[in-house]
């Protein structure tokens, strides 16, 4: 059974009474943990920070598999802080909201292993006695499992990150559909707190295959897929190969085939194994590249831009990681265009509805590459933001949450029907211009 060490006493002689309710409300809440824990994987093993900003006072939780153990009080170096204030916290624990919610409204912050920060709360059942509604899991075998953040109910949604990036990118869209969907976001093998196998491909095809893996392990049918740079390639590509599994695909500045390549020679004789060399990325050299990806990054939420750079790093460090990074940044540069196997004959056969989103000012995947996409995939809803970057699930999540929004509903009330969905939406575009 699980079992727990208290902290000192805390005192709640405090002047104001609704401050004060809301203290022992958390005290309770914490002394209560080991009795809602629900346990966790063999070997586990974490120790969590929680600091209550409005009451002052913090909080140190140390998890095993079958132990919790809570004091007041911070020592030694958590694996995880999380911060907030004490109604947010009280609403999270009684499932009132989710830490992506939280995130979301920017009333709570993270700092160290995001999935340990998020999996926290899908470890303890409510007071109510009921389950969960966030839960961080690892699909598949072991050292080829894929770290995914689900939440909420109704059709399925799977979101991709790009390039260098994890699920931390798609947060705040998480946390908006997850009222009226089931999302999942994914950590791509090699990437984020997925395995990192030494002899993978790192290519669409590849990446590919794992997804649809997961959807097997989760007993997902088919799936609306949205994927940012990377990741929308990815989606390409399962809705190429397996179209019965992809419902719609959403396409955020996706990382189509280059057309211009002039440094090709120089990029295929390049070897990604060199990144196992020991070295390092400074903090303001990854924050200078990070920044480069938004059209205004003044404009950022600069809590959002800490998380990601710290993500990065933290990631980074590992051999594999720097491995899978410049494989797979490697094999999207090196795509040809046109010919037999070339990317844009192969979009041509795309049965999916599917919406491209392109960044007008976006560094990496020009704008301009959408008049390639209308030449060969005529059928697709293609829309360009004025004024944004390469991630407009961050820059622009208002615009971008309610077109993906749009697409969903649209082929969700034709049951999913592709070709149905694709004639509906033709015959609107053509009523729209009459």
């Amino acid at each position: 059974m699980p079992s727990v060490a208290s902290g000192r006493v805390i005192d709640l002689s405090v002047n104001d009474p609704l401050k004060a309710g809301r203290a022992a409300a958390v005290v309770e809440l914490f002394r209560s943990m080991p009795e809602r824990y629900l346990g966790a994987t063999p070997g586990f093993r974490a120790t969590y920070q929680f600091r209550l900003g409005d009451l002052g006072r913090t909080w140190e939780v140390r998890l095993t598999e079958s132990e919790v153990r809570v004091r007041e009080g911070a020592a030694g170096t958590p694996d995880a802080t999380i911060g907030t204030d004490s109604q947010t916290w009280l609403d999270l624990v009684a499932g009132r909201t989710s830490g992506l919610d939280g995130f979301f409204a920017r009333r709570l912050w993270a700092r160290g292993d995001l999935d340990l920060a998020l999996a926290f709360e899908g470890l303890f059942r409510r007071p109510d006695g009921s389950a969960p509604a966030l839960r961080v899991h690892r699909v598949g075998p072991a050292r080829r499992d894929i770290s995914a953040l689900t939440i909420g109910n109704g059709p399925d949604v799977v979101l991709l990150h790009g390039l260098g990036s994890s699920k931390v990118s798609f947060f705040d869209t998480a946390a908006a559909l997850s009222r009226d969907y089931r999302v999942h976001a994914l950590d791509l093998p090699g990437f984020g707190s997925s395995a990192k196998p030494a002899a993978a491909r790192y290519d669409a095809r590849y990446f590919a295959g794992a997804v649809a893996a997961y959807l097997d392990a989760e007993g997902v049918g088919s799936a609306h897929v949205v994927g940012n740079s990377m990741g929308g390639r990815v989606a390409i590509e399962l809705a190429l190969t397996r179209p019965e599994r992809v419902r719609t695909v959403g396409l955020l500045c996706p990382a189509v085939a280059f057309v211009r390549r002039q440094l090709h020679p120089f990029v295929r004789l390049a070897r990604p194994e060199l990144a196992a060399l020991p070295h390092r990325l400074r903090r303001d050299v990854v924050e200078r590249y990070f920044r480069r990806m938004f059209a205004d990054p003044d404009a950022l939420d600069p809590q959002l831009a800490e998380i990601a750079v710290d993500d990065f790093q933290r990631i980074y460090r590992s051999p594999r990681a720097r491995h899978a990074f410049l494989a797979a940044g490697r094999n999207l540069y090196l795509e040809p265009p046109f010919g037999r196997r070339g990317f844009y004959p192969r979009l041509a056969g795309l049965q999916a509805p599917a919406l491209f989103v392109w960044g007008s000012r976006d560094p990496l995947i020009p704008a301009a590459l959408s008049r390639h996409v209308a030449e060969w995939l005529p059928g697709a809803d293609q829309i360009i933001l004025d004024g944004c970057g390469h991630v407009p699930q961050v820059e622009r999540p208002t615009q971008t949450i309610g077109l993906l929004r749009r697409l969903f509903t649209e082929v969700d009330a034709l049951h999913g029907s592709a070709p149905e969905a694709r004639r509906f939406r033709r015959d609107a575009r053509r009523a729209t211009a009459a």
